[in-house]
Formats: structure tokens, sequence, C-alpha cells
């Protein structure tokens, strides 16, 4: 007998201008009721973490408010002792992706649900059941919830800095060559393969690419287009039960970078430069790629970023290190001359 599979999936998403307000509603929706905890950040506590706790606790659900500034262990068990304490029977995480992280991890270890409130768009997180948490300095992505609900204010989001939307845009082209690294996998490995999944990663990343050229900060519409983006690349990786329609070669890349020069560069910047690198590597269309990652605002090489050949090298040649049960096109890992040949060629340095 094969083995089932999970799919967790939001059972509610809201994405458009002024659904911030809607929450309570939702909530109700939902049947979740009692007391609630809503981690947030020093920043988004402005954008929406005090809006939806004066929401909640008009609507009588004795809401707490948790403002962290990291992602790590220690911000994890202080959310989770701080919900456990008020019995709150639900988690918000209001913000980018630390707050939204740490919620999604306080509330599995308390097995109750959590709502997601992105405040930018910038990485698919804020609707995957995967998280990122540091540890010892470096990031790890980690097993954790999928949302009960995604509340996508796109008035909010809109505001948020133009690097964050230009970033989730590299995040959500970064699935060209997650699927390359999956099929790959799949041919030499027999590793298991959603068909589903993989198209819904793919037409993702298309949608992106064909758009780029219409994609703005500050605009709403083009928060509207990321954001539900995002949620698409989410939902294929709850539906593959793995980040791997998501995640792949040019991941490692981005993470093998954060570990030689931690906080230079955001994920999604990394992981578009990873992407027309491996698309390289996989002998695919990098030109366009890279076009369109310009077309974005999104960085198309290193030095956009203050990153020098060298670091770039050293990421790539090390890239094959990380998550290594993991295969993709660098499973072998790449040599000197190889890493200066694709990186020179691809022009990222």
């Amino acid at each position: 007998m094969g083995r089932s599979r999970w799919m967790e999936l939001p059972r509610k998403v809201a994405v458009g201008s002024g659904v911030i307000d809607e929450i309570a509603e939702i909530c109700a929706d939902l049947h979740l009721g009692g007391r609630s905890l809503i981690v947030t950040g020093p920043h988004t506590r402005l954008a929406a973490g005090d809006r939806i706790f004066d929401l909640l606790e008009e609507s009588g659900l004795e809401p707490g408010l948790l403002v962290t500034r990291d992602s790590g262990k220690e911000e994890v068990l202080e959310a989770e002792q701080a919900a456990r304490e008020m019995g709150a029977g639900f988690v918000v995480g209001a913000g980018g992706g630390r707050s939204i992280d740490i919620a999604k991890l306080a509330s599995l270890r308390l097995r109750i649900p959590f709502i997601s409130v992105p405040t930018a768009a910038s990485h698919d997180g804020i609707c995957s059941s995967q998280a990122s948490l540091s540890l010892d300095g470096e990031t790890t992505s980690v097993p954790a919830q999928a949302p009960l609900a995604i509340v996508a204010d796109t008035a909010v989001i809109s505001t948020a800095p133009p690097r964050l939307l230009s970033a989730g845009c590299g995040d959500i082209i970064s699935n060209f060559t997650a699927l390359l690294d999956w099929q790959l996998a799949h041919r030499l490995r027999n590793e298991d393969y959603s068909e589903y999944a993989a198209a819904l990663s793919g037409m993702t990343a298309r949608m992106i690419v064909e758009l780029a050229p219409t994609i703005r900060p500050g605009l709403e519409e083009s928060s509207k287009i990321v954001v539900k983006a995002l949620i698409s690349s989410g939902v294929a990786m709850s539906i593959a039960g793995s980040s791997r329609p998501a995640s792949g070669s040019e991941h490692k890349f981005a993470h093998s970078f954060n570990r030689i020069a931690p906080g230079i560069a955001l994920h999604g910047e990394l992981c578009g430069l990873g992407t027309i690198v491996m698309m390289y590597l996989h002998g695919g269309d990098w030109e366009t790629i890279r076009e369109a990652l310009r077309q974005v605002g999104s960085p198309t090489s290193a030095s956009q970023l203050g990153i020098d050949p060298e670091t770039v090298v050293e990421a790539l040649m090390n890239a094959h290190r990380i998550r290594p049960e993991r295969y993709t096109i660098l499973d072998t890992g790449l040599s000197r001359d190889a890493a200066w040949k694709a990186a020179e060629t691809t022009g990222i340095i």
C-alpha cells in the first residue's frame, strides 16, 4: 500500500485593497474565537499589527501583541510561551517573513491555527508550510504548517519598500530552475514528482516573466499580481508536500551565499541571481530570466548589491553542500573554473 500524503491548504484567501478590515469577519467565519496572539515586528506593527489588534479587540477576541526583532529559536519559544500563557486559540503573523515564520512555528508547536497577514510581497513563505529559522547564524528551512487563512491587503503591501516587491518576483521566477532540478531528480533518482504541483509552480513563474514589464512598486495592481503569484507558489509546495516546486539549486546558492556573507542581500534577490546561473547550467534560456529580473527591478549582477566576484564564485562552489540530500544540477559541485565561467558568461560578475 502506498503512503498517503496530506495537503495543507488555506481555507480562506482574501487579497485586495482594505481586506485587513475584514479580519474579524474572517475569524468568525472560521469559528475562531476567544483569545489570540498577534506576532509582528517594530515596523510592521505600524503597518498592520496595531490595526489588527484594534479590529480583533472590537470584535471581542481579546488579542495580545508580541513584537519580535529576529527569527531565531528564542523568538519562537517566546511566542509559544506568550500564546500558551494567555490561552490563545490562534496566532496571527502580521508582517514580513520573520513575523509570519515565528507565528507558523509557534502555532505548530501549540497545535493551533495561524493566520498569515503579509505586509510585503517579498517571498512565498506567506502561504507555504515551510519556515525559515535562524540557527547558529545561518538561515535554515524547517517544516511548519500552512496558514488557515491569508489576508493580503494590497493597500498595505503596495507601501512596502520597492526592493521587497522585486525580491518577491525573484523568488517566484526561481521556480523555473527549481522545477528543472526536480525533474532531474525524478529521472535520475526516482524521486516523487507531482505533475499538478509542477504545473502550478511553472504557470506562476511564467506569469511573472510575461507581466514583468508592467510590474512597478507602489502600484496596487502590481502588488496584487505578485502576492497572488506567491500564494500560488506556496500552494504548489503544499500540494507536493515539500518545497521542491519552488526550491532547487538556485536556493542552495542563496543559502550558500548567506553562510559566507549574511545580511548583504534579500533572499529573493539571491534566488534571482542564482536562477540566472542555474538556467545556464541547465542549458536553458537564462537571458530571458535575466531580462525579466531587470524589468521588475531585481539585481542581475552581484555588483549591484556591492558583492565582489570572489564571494559569488565561492558560494557557487559550495552550494552543493547545502541540503545534500536534495538532488540538483549542482550535485557533484562546481570547480572554480566552471563557477567563474558560469558567473562571467551570465554577467552576474
